[in-house]
């Protein structure tokens, strides 16, 4: 599956953004998703996942309340909607896909992954 994340951008801190994840190729409803970011100089980390039926969701404790991963598998589209954003949250965010059917935040299970997308939140 080839994933196409974008909707990053600069933003005032306590602002909103949408980012989306537009997928193609294979079956999108048969992965499971999730949403990584990575900030300079440190390691990416897990942001959310989602089932492939968007019925089960797993958060970063760092982002749990303020951003919200959906899917819509008719239009194979990933989001993430962030709101109340913190100068922390600044990061390229990824989407990635997980060919296997338990959700989970653990990077080494996701095969497929996007380009990224910059998100920078200013104080």
């Amino acid at each position: 599956v080839q994933l196409q994340a974008s909707g990053g951008g600069l933003v005032q801190a306590g602002g909103s953004l949408r980012l989306s994840c537009a997928a193609s190729g294979r079956t999108f409803s048969n992965y499971v998703m999730g949403w990584f970011r990575q900030a300079p100089g440190k390691e990416r980390e897990s942001v959310a996942a989602i089932s492939w039926s968007g019925s089960n969701t797993n958060y970063a404790d760092s982002v749990k309340g303020r951003f919200t991963i959906s899917r819509d598998n008719a239009k194979n589209t990933l989001y993430l909607q962030m709101n109340s954003l913190k100068p922390e949250d600044t990061a390229v965010y990824y989407c990635a896909a997980d060919r296997n059917t338990v959700v989970t935040r653990n990077i080494r299970y996701y095969d497929y992954w996007g380009q990224g997308t910059q998100v920078t939140v200013s104080s």
